[in-house]
């Protein structure tokens, strides 16, 4: 499974990219790696808010001096995500913690495999451990739901999975991240990111091609415009207004193939809305270049991972 997700990354940043061109800057198709300032913004706050006031338990009953071990362990199959952030949330609580990491990230792990190993302060591990776990079960459980869609595509195909801006408020770096780890690609990063006219753009604006010829003059020249669609007709607007891309917006499949043949390769398609594991294959054969899936970060179910005490 892992070598299939690692061939279908190197033909959507290869083929697709030659094929796409720059309208698939829409799409980030980022290095598996983390900001540094924001990852440890991002741990502080997590750890100000469960030990900014003192752990009372542990603090009475483990003395200073007391040496620990633990191992990061998954009580299910998943795909691994989180390393960096674990090793963060321990080394801000004790610097005198040491991370050993078993597993790259992006790997398939099987249950009852370690993926990290800690040594340091008793303390420490006891105090970080939750935080720690928090992350790392939340950015396991998106990384292994995504890479659920990228196998669900069919071999060889230039079809994307991407993730959305519906993301926990603070975390989308993390959850990004997380995406990009279990073999998806990131959608635009934040509202400054590209041009993407929505239902109620098209509503403020008084209509798909008012609201495309003000995004064409006020936006720079290297940001592609997309515009959502939720019916034939407005697609036929947004061709007529000569978008880059078009969003179809909870299309069937029937409605689907319509709209494939009516773009006929004069924009880029994407998917959204209504998308399933089932629909992922059936989507991808009908022509779409992108398939993007809200669920990957707001619906993904936390993975069970454990820190579990090691002797001396």
């Amino acid at each position: 499974m892992e070598k299939a997700g690692a061939d279908l990354t190197r033909v959507l940043c290869g083929a697709q990219r030659s094929r796409l061109g720059a309208a698939c800057d829409l799409c980030y198709c980022s290095a598996m790696s983390l900001p540094r300032p924001t990852l440890a913004m991002i741990v502080s706050l997590a750890l100000d808010e469960d030990l900014g006031r003192g752990d009372l338990t542990t603090d009475a009953c483990i003395p200073t001096h007391v040496a620990g071990r633990a191992r990061l362990c998954a009580r299910e199959p998943l795909v691994f995500c989180g390393a960096e952030v674990v090793r963060e949330v321990f080394a801000q609580v004790d610097s005198g913690v040491e991370a050993q990491v078993h597993t790259k990230e992006g790997a398939l792990v099987a249950t009852g495999s370690a993926v990290m190993s800690l040594h340091g302060p008793a303390r420490a591990l006891l105090q970080g451990e939750r935080v720690a776990l928090n992350f790392v079960q939340r950015l396991c459980g998106i990384a292994t739901l995504t890479r659920a869609y990228v196998d669900a595509l069919p071999p060889g195909g230039r079809t994307r999975i991407t993730d959305t801006r519906k993301t926990t408020p603070g975390l989308r770096a993390l959850e990004r991240y997380a995406v990009r780890c279990g073999g998806g690609y990131n959608h635009r990063e934040d509202l400054s990111s590209a041009v993407l006219i929505k239902d109620n753009h098209i509503a403020a604006a008084g209509g798909i091609g008012e609201a495309v010829a003000r995004s064409r003059e006020r936006a720079p020249h290297t940001s592609r415009v997309e515009c959502e669609v939720e019916t034939m007709h407005q697609l036929e607007q947004a061709l007529a207004a000569g978008v880059d891309i078009i969003m179809l917006d909870n299309f069937d499949d029937a409605a689907l193939a319509q709209a494939v043949a009516k773009v006929a390769g004069r924009a880029m398609l994407e998917v959204s809305g209504g998308v399933t594991l089932e629909r992922v294959p059936i989507i991808a054969k009908a022509g779409i270049d992108v398939i993007s899936v809200g669920a990957l970060t707001h619906s993904a179910r936390a993975m069970d991972l454990g820190l579990d005490w090691s002797p001396p």
